[in-house]
């Protein structure tokens, strides 16, 4: 009985130590206290009002509520910049007289990212989801908010997981 308080006491002092390793959002230890991120441009060839405001402020709360890091305007540690590249919305199935059924939203946003303290986590990358939707629902309103929330919190968590989780 005494050995398995032993290895159970053991296991504890390994996880509560181990924490200041690896946390729970899946980051290891950062080398870095601040980090920054630049206005996302809206460089698609259909271009929708306010989705690049909306997208940088996503990617600022998401790293905001995952880490300890501070949001800073200039000097960074880590900088996220980039531009929205693809828009679009196409048919995606049909009905029995050859009428759309189903559209979809597609999103394509090029990231490039900077580790001040690491350089060799540098990385430039495109990222992309899409959301399906009724094509007898116009791309507005509610539906485009439902849209972009679908679509943006994938991608910021994929731009999360590649620049600070290493997923």
């Amino acid at each position: 009985m005494k050995f398995t308080k032993y290895i159970l006491l053991l296991f504890v002092v390994l996880v509560i130590n181990s924490c200041s390793v690896y946390n729970f959002t899946g980051t290891g230890k950062i080398d870095a206290k601040t980090f920054q991120v630049n206005y996302f441009l809206n460089n698609a060839e259909l271009i929708e009002p306010g989705i690049e405001r909306t997208f940088t402020l996503r990617l600022q709360d998401l790293i905001q509520n995952q880490t300890n890091l501070n949001l800073t305007n200039t000097n960074g540690d880590l900088v996220y910049e980039g531009e929205i590249v693809r828009y679009n919305v196409t048919p995606m199935t049909a009905t029995a007289d050859i009428r759309a059924a189903q559209n979809r939203l597609t999103i394509a946003v090029n990231v490039r990212f900077t580790n001040k303290n690491k350089e060799e986590d540098n990385f430039e990358k495109q990222f992309s989801f899409y959301d399906d939707f009724p094509a007898d629902t116009p791309l507005a309103g509610s539906q485009l908010t439902s849209s972009l929330d679908v679509i943006f919190e994938r991608i910021t968590q994929d731009i999360f997981n590649a620049s600070l989780a290493k997923w």
